[in-house]
Formats: structure tokens, sequence, C-alpha cells
């Protein structure tokens, strides 16, 4: 077995999860996928790694609980039910971080509190408080208060990027994207059945950005070009990136205990 022997010594590791992961594929919760990643999460910070959860699902959710069979067209229709599903997303988290003896925070984030000085000191404040108190945030995009007249001063646009940001914010180790995808292939490989998984991007040239394809679920925002984006945003900051299947969440097990999991986007 290949180990990464430098993913051995993360401290701080940021995770992002997708639409896909929290939602079964008629939209409904998944309920057991998201225990399972509580439990993982929880397991990570008893074992004295700090843990920050981006977590994608607030519109998914939303959806769910109000019986929708498919996002809103509208921003005032997106924004309502990302209202109710953000709530709804938290209270799960929430119950069952509890059962295995954890608090969550919420943070919600918009493009401009980042990159305002002040707003961004006070965020990576709270951060950094609410780790030394042993505190797992999950982060999400502040859906509701991105209308159509700020719409492209605020938005991130996915939350791959915010993930990415989150962990140039919080100077984490390690970022791992869990998607509905293994890693990174030479070519997709729902179309292509002689696609090859890269296990490790040192840099993301013009060749491998030649390989992104589209979007992955429908209720999801989310690919490869965006993911791509993430690893770019990341690596700058001297964070490695590790993109692959969230599934099985007990995955990031593997990754903290160096396996050859997945796609490794190393840091410049």
């Amino acid at each position: 077995m290949i180990i990464r022997e430098d993913i051995l010594s993360v401290k701080r590791i940021v995770v992002k999860v997708g639409t896909s992961t929290l939602t079964h594929d008629d939209g409904n919760v998944n309920l057991e996928s998201i225990e399972k990643l509580s439990r993982v999460l929880s397991d990570l910070a008893n074992s004295g790694k700090e843990v920050i959860l981006v977590s994608s699902g607030a519109i998914g959710v939303g959806c769910s609980k109000l019986g929708l069979k498919e996002r809103p067209s509208s921003t005032k229709g997106k924004q309502a039910v990302a209202a109710v599903g953000q709530c709804e997303l938290m209270n799960i988290y929430s119950k069952f971080f509890e059962k295995y003896n954890h608090t969550v925070a919420q943070i919600l984030l918009t493009r401009n509190v980042v990159e305002d000085e002040h707003m961004r000191n006070n965020v990576c404040n709270t951060f950094e408080t609410l780790l030394e108190m042993g505190i797992i945030p999950i982060v999400n995009e502040n859906d509701t208060v991105s209308i159509d007249e700020i719409e492209n001063m605020c938005n991130f646009g996915d939350n791959d990027t915010l993930s990415a940001i989150v962990s140039k914010l919080t100077k984490a180790d390690l970022l791992v994207i869990l998607s509905d995808i293994d890693g990174f292939y030479d070519c997709d490989p729902r179309k292509n059945s002689d696609s090859k998984l890269i296990k490790e991007i040192v840099e993301i040239t013009n060749e491998i950005e030649a390989c992104a394809g589209g979007a992955g679920t429908d209720m999801g925002t989310g690919g490869m070009v965006t993911k791509l984006s993430a690893a770019k945003i990341a690596n700058s900051s001297g964070v490695n990136m590790i993109l692959t299947n969230g599934k099985e969440p007990k995955v990031l097990l593997g990754i903290l205990d160096g396996e050859e999991i997945g796609t490794l986007f190393r840091a410049n």
C-alpha cells in the first residue's frame, strides 16, 4: 500500500460535502449518510483533529422538507426553500453530532464578508474560538441574501469554491471534497469506460483543465470545473486538497491514515 506520509501529520481539516451525498437520488434527505458523516467527523475530533464542515444541501433538504420534486427556478423561490432547508439541515446535524457528544455551530458566509478585511478578521476569530472550544463549525453560503441585485457580488458560485476559501481563511492543513465520483479522471468515467483515475496532480495544466466535465447530479451545482477552481485556491494557499467519493464517509479515516484514496492536488 502506498502511504501519503505528509497527510499523516494533518491537524486541521476542512471537509466539504455536496448535496448528492446528503440526499437520495429522488431528492429526499439521506439520514443514514448524514449520520455516518457525523459519526466519522466526531471520531476525527475525538482523535485530536480540528474539523470544519462545509455543507451544501440547504436547497436540496428544503425541497425534501416541502415535498418539492425539483429546485425552484426563481431566485426568491430558491431563497425561501434555502431558508427552510438550512434550518432543517442544521437541526439534523445538531441531533446526530449531539448523539456522539459533539456540539456544532452554524456559520453562513457571503463573498463580500470574506473580501472585507474587518469582517474577514471577525470570521477568522470566530473559527479559531470555536475550534479552541472543541466545537465543529458547519459552514454554508448564506443563500437567503443572494438576491439578483447583489448576486454577482455576494455569491461564491458553489460550495467547492467556498470550501477552498474556508481552508485558506482557517489555514487548514487539508481540504477534502466529498463528491459523487471517486476522484479526478482523465475523461468523464460516466461516458467513457476507459477513463483513468489520476491519483496525484502537482500542477493544474491546460491538459488537466481539458479533462474537466460538466456538473454532476441534478440536485447539486458542482462539477469538475469547480473542483479544479477549488484546488487552485487551496493549493495556492499552501493547502493540499483531496477529491474523493463521499458515499461512505469513513473514507476520511483512510485518508488521514495516509492511504492513497481519491485524487491529491498538491499544494504549491
